[in-house]
């Protein structure tokens, strides 16, 4: 169930952005089983995270090195559910057990979010930190591809005053006007970076505020029970989820260990003369929700939630929350992506069945890609 704040509604239409919110009295509604059905896209023999549909229709994808070291990071998904790695081999060749002998500022380390943008380009996400753990020396990267050239076009890196050791870069949103770029980072400490695509200038922001780490009271549940490692450890990803108004207005973000869906203006964020209390002070809460991963806004609007908990997908519209598809198939939906005739996908990365929580799985893992066929999803 999503509550959503009383005051939320008016601060909406300050921000300019479509109101997520409404009375206290609404109820969330859903559907058993969803109205929609999953269409199987791809089907994949490593962990799947990201997803992304460009302008003109073609799928990527990306493998992050967690449980293995993954043959390819990137990828374009053919029509018959083949990968190709994208741009190709080279970047593609990064090999753990050759971190040494490699240049880890030249090479996909582990690739966490793939996402096509409206001028062309596919932006690629590497937090270069494999099992989530240390991270490598000049890996943490923003790479964007051409995609009319299929060539790298531009590196962004980060130094350690942007990814420190213990964090992770998750996902990514671009403004409009196509100027600035803002990433979740889901790591130890969790923060939000502002990148100026201009000149390449990162800033780490709300670095440690609530906003943006795990809740302490929440516990993630899959299959009935908490979801937890042999050594009792459970689930702690701070910001993760991450969406932008369709006017670039508001960023949304969340954790995934958390309930509280947050937003604030960006152009405060982008103001690289607001101090940091400054900006904290203009964070809103939005709604209270559940442990999600994914987050999106499509063409009309409306938010979707990955609810990790119940392999399901939520869609809130208008301050009423509705089950879109809820499928045991579906297995901890990830990430979502828009296609150019309205048709949302989402990835399964089942990252309840990984290694961590169960060593008997081993560390490959078969994920798929889902389309969401709906009526109310292609509106």
């Amino acid at each position: 169930m999503i509550r959503l704040t009383a005051a939320a509604a008016a601060a909406a239409i300050a921000l300019g952005s479509l109101p997520l919110a409404a009375s206290a009295q609404q109820q969330a509604a859903s559907s058993p089983g969803g109205a929609a059905r999953l269409q199987l896209v791809a089907s994949f023999e490593h962990q799947v995270t990201g997803v992304t549909v460009s302008a003109d229709g073609r799928i990527f994808v990306n493998f992050p090195r967690w449980t293995e070291d993954a043959p390819i990071s990137v990828a374009e998904v053919a029509r018959d559910g083949g990968l190709k790695p994208y741009p190709d081999d080279r970047w593609n060749s990064w090999r753990n057990a050759k971190k040494n002998q490699m240049s880890a500022g030249d090479h996909f380390v582990c690739v966490q979010s793939v996402v096509a943008d409206a001028r062309g380009n596919l932006w690629v996400v590497d937090p270069a930190a494999p099992a989530t753990a240390p991270v490598v020396q000049g890996g943490p990267k923003l790479v964007r591809i051409d995609l009319k050239t299929n060539q790298v076009a531009q590196v962004i890196r980060f130094d350690e005053t942007v990814a420190p050791q213990g964090s992770y870069l998750n996902d990514v949103r671009f403004s409009p006007d196509g100027r600035h770029a803002y990433l979740t980072d889901a790591g130890a400490k969790g923060a939000i970076v502002v990148v100026d695509l201009q000149d390449g200038r990162a800033r780490r922001v709300l670095d440690g505020h609530p906003s943006t780490q795990p809740e302490k009271d929440v516990v993630v549940k899959t299959d009935g029970r908490e979801l937890r490692r042999p050594d009792g450890r459970g689930v702690e990803f701070a910001a993760d989820s991450i969406a932008l108004s369709l006017d670039g207005r508001v960023l949304y973000w969340k954790a995934l260990t958390g309930r509280t869906l947050y937003r604030i203006a960006t152009d405060v964020l982008a103001d690289p003369n607001m101090s940091g209390k400054e900006l904290e002070s203009r964070v809103e809460r939005v709604a209270e929700t559940e442990p999600t991963d994914g987050l999106w806004i499509d063409r009309r609007g409306r938010h979707y939630l990955s609810a990790i908990e119940q392999d399901a997908v939520k869609v809130l519209d208008g301050g009423r929350v509705t089950t879109l598809v809820e499928d045991k198939r579906l297995r901890w939906p990830d990430t979502f992506s828009e296609g150019p005739d309205g048709a949302v996908y989402v990835t399964s990365s089942r990252i309840q069945d990984m290694s961590w929580f169960r060593p008997e799985a081993g560390p490959r893992l078969q994920t798929q890609l889902w389309r969401i066929e709906s009526n109310a999803a292609r509106q």
